[in-house]
């Protein structure tokens, strides 16, 4: 009951800050002129992730305060997630190269690391796979990449937040069926948040999510796999299925590029969700569509592990076979598509 009254609030918070940024682009210099990579063709305010960036940051103390959150963790969230937003708002504002942007990235997601976020053993059929210091490596590229990937995704309009909304609360519904309600607390309201900004993002958008929020939720979707990974490994595949349709259309999309000698921070149209838009006219109709796949598809199959005890590593090629083939199959990757 207090959980839900907190989320009803950080909801309306977070719409009015979005709304305050909506109708002050002008003066905050946070308007997205419209290019020909664009897939939209008027002038929209950006930036309105800058409401559940700066919510989530906030409950983050509240949290550690309450113990939902260790100190340490409570650092990485902080100190990661505020580097990530704010070089994200500059972006907004005006142009960061892209070198800096995946220096600040590569150093937000190391922070994280150094304060305990990091891939435990892990069982992959049969393989145990141990935290070594190539394990640190590895969950370093592994949040670089969940950041960059939702900041790719995050390309038509609602997309994103939607995406967000039914990945944390797929994960919190896992939580509370598998014994651990006191992790549903932070997914929660995080999407409380970033559903206060998704009325004024849903199609046709009055108002973009920009860097600041796209970079923001992908560090702190893989942040929270990690923490819940501590709890228990299988909830790690979890986030990855729950996650599917994004790192799918993503991954997809980047080696086709690259197999292609595409630059892989040159501006394109060429995802999955870009084409299947263009191709259908139609923002909302694509965004329904990933939402119905990710509450349809992904979310019983990460129910099946989480609560179910399936395999996590057979389970998630499971979940990613079919999603693979319809990357295949709307030429991700392709710009003449």
């Amino acid at each position: 009951m207090i959980v839900s009254g907190w989320a009803v609030l950080v909801m309306v918070l977070s719409y009015c800050i979005a709304r305050w940024v909506r109708f002050n682009a002008s003066v905050l210099k946070l308007v997205d002129i419209p290019n020909n990579r664009s897939s939209h063709a008027l002038p929209t305010p950006r930036g309105g992730g800058l409401s559940f960036f700066l919510i989530f940051l906030l409950l983050v103390p509240v949290c550690c305060f309450h113990g939902l959150l260790t100190l340490d963790q409570a650092i990485g969230y902080l100190g990661a997630g505020g580097l990530v937003g704010v070089v994200g708002f500059a972006d907004d504002r005006g142009h960061v190269p892209a070198k800096w942007r995946m220096l600040s990235h590569l150093i937000a997601a190391g922070w994280a690391v150094y304060w305990g976020f990091h891939i435990p053993v892990v069982d992959i059929l049969g393989l145990t796979v141990e935290a070594t210091w190539l394990a640190g490596i590895v969950t370093t590229l592994y949040l670089a990449w969940m950041l960059n990937l939702y900041n790719f995704m995050d390309g038509i309009d609602g997309l994103a937040s939607a995406e967000a909304i039914c990945i944390c609360l797929g994960a919190a519904v896992i939580y509370m069926g598998s014994g651990h309600p006191e992790l549903a607390v932070m997914p929660v309201m995080l999407t409380a948040a970033v559903m206060g900004f998704a009325v004024l993002n849903f199609p046709p958008a009055k108002i973009f999510m920009g860097d600041v929020g796209s970079g923001f939720l992908g560090l702190v979707i893989g942040l929270f796999s990690l923490q819940a990974a501590a709890v228990n490994t299988l909830y790690f595949f979890c986030w990855l299925i729950l996650a599917g349709v994004f790192i799918v259309d993503s991954g997809w999309t980047l080696v086709a590029r690259v197999l292609r000698g595409k630059r892989v921070y040159e501006a394109h149209r060429s995802h999955c969700y870009q084409i299947a838009s263009r191709r259908f006219r139609s923002h909302k109709a694509v965004t329904v569509a990933y939402a119905s796949i990710t509450i349809f598809w992904l979310f019983p199959l990460a129910l099946w592990v989480g609560v179910g005890g399936a395999n996590g590593a057979a389970v998630l090629a499971l979940a990613y076979t079919p999603l693979f083939v319809g990357a295949y199959w709307f030429g991700a990757g392709d710009e003449t598509k």
